[in-house]
């Protein structure tokens, strides 16, 4: 290698942070490496909005050769690390294989959906982390809704009119609320579907939505998604699913065609083949995100055991907001390593939460000040422009067409069965 080759793995919120500041601080000297299966890097938190018809898809994928324009972008999935001979090995988007060395390492793979051995999750569920799956999804709710207009079975109506989320976290709240508005637009242009509106519920065997963040920023979501008629069952899950419904933890059963899976993360299947220690499945770092004992080796974002300095004996959650800080951390110590600047360990201070519910909703504990309402959905579709890397006018424009009107009715043609099976695109790109 004529210059020092940096190679990083994974371009969600820690890797593509990570090549920006490397870029920045590097100015040319080390060649940055970004081993990605996707051309884009992924603004994850709006892609509820993808799927409810506010935003186009491509208002949410961020192109790494129009933003990080000196990197040099490999299409792939790593399937292999060796730290001692520091090379990676990867498999092409044709299935063609390709080794890179490196002089550092960065591993920033994410997390893929975490699935739960219950009976029948995998085949009839439906993902939620990947731009496909989104579309995916989209597509499927407007098919249910025009399937049910067309039933003259009363039962299949109502099955195909109900829709069910396992996992009131985040993402599941999200999609919840943002599903919910697009079924409602939809329906309502179905005379036919007067006397049988969407249902939606919401299941979580946590006491509160939003488990793990302020009870008041819960309750605030609680609030506005039974406002709008959403069944919340907390302490509930379910014990199997099929391709008419599912049965409930607590022996209730509901008739439905949808399925959506949005219970957690596990980090990416390239943490295990790495080779590398590892704490409960993530790969262990010390608090400069060096991996111990393979110095050239650094890891940050979902896949880490970064130790939280505040909390002793525990590790950073797997937020966004701490992989854009690591990402950062990490850059910075790189260039260290070049005798560029001193080590600098990772410490965060939280920042607050904010989630939206669609519509004027949303709740929000910026720097830990609750907030509910219009307030709160103008602090957070602030906190997302500023926090998005581009795409910001057209992300505006899209918020302002669907507030001035109704959400596109129409599928795109992407669902041929009942579900993709969510290990069909477990580690699918984004």
């Amino acid at each position: 290698m004529t210059r020092p080759r940096i190679v990083i793995v994974g371009a969600g919120f820690a890797g593509y942070q990570a090549a920006r500041t490397l870029l920045r601080r590097s100015r040319g000297a080390a060649e940055v490496v970004l081993v990605n299966p996707a051309d884009y890097f992924l603004y994850l938190p709006l892609l509820p909005e993808v799927a409810a018809g506010a935003l186009d898809a491509r208002d949410v994928c961020v192109p790494i050769q129009d933003t990080l324009p000196r990197v040099r972008l490999v299409l792939g999935q790593v399937c292999g690390v060796d730290p001692h001979r520091r090379t990676v090995t990867y498999t092409g988007p044709e299935g063609d294989d390709g080794t890179l060395s490196y002089h550092r390492l960065v591993l920033a793979a994410g997390s893929v959906t975490k699935l739960l051995p219950i009976p029948g999750v995998a085949d009839h569920a439906h993902g939620f982390r990947s731009v496909p799956e989104a579309l995916y999804l989209r597509d499927h709710l407007i098919r249910q809704i025009e399937l049910a207009d067309a039933a003259e079975d009363e039962a299949e109506r109502r099955a195909r009119m109900t829709f069910v989320v396992v996992g009131a976290g985040y993402t599941g709240t999200e999609v919840a609320a943002q599903g919910q508005l697009l079924t409602a637009d939809i329906a309502a242009r179905h005379p036919r579907l007067a006397g049988c509106p969407p249902r939606w519920l919401l299941l979580d065997t946590a006491d509160q939505v939003l488990p793990g963040m302020d009870a008041r920023m819960a309750a605030g979501a609680l609030d506005v998604l039974r406002g709008r008629g959403v069944d919340v069952r907390l302490g509930t899950s379910i014990r199997e699913a099929t391709a008419a419904g599912v049965t409930l933890t607590d022996g209730g059963s509901v008739a439905s065609r949808t399925l959506v899976w949005c219970v957690g993360v596990r980090p990416d299947p390239v943490v295990e083949r790495a080779g590398l220690p590892t704490d409960e499945g993530r790969i262990r770092v010390d608090a400069t995100l060096r991996v111990p004992g393979f110095p050239d080796v650094y890891a940050c974002g979902d896949g880490a055991a970064v130790p939280d300095l505040y909390n002793p004996g525990h590790c950073t959650p797997m937020t966004a907001q701490h992989a854009v800080r690591q990402g950062k951390v990490v850059a910075h110590n790189i260039g260290v390593s070049y005798g560029i600047g001193t080590l600098r360990r990772y410490r965060h201070r939280d920042l607050g939460f904010v989630v939206d519910l669609g519509g004027w909703q949303a709740t929000a504990n910026p720097l830990h000040v609750p907030l509910r309402g219009p307030l709160a959905r103008a602090v957070t579709r602030g906190y997302h422009l500023t926090a998005l890397p581009a795409n910001r006018l057209r992300t505006v424009a899209s918020w302002l067409f669907t507030a001035a009107g109704a959400r596109p009715g129409v599928g795109l043609g992407l669902v041929r069965g009942p579900a993709v099976p969510l290990e069909t695109l477990a580690h699918h790109p984004g």
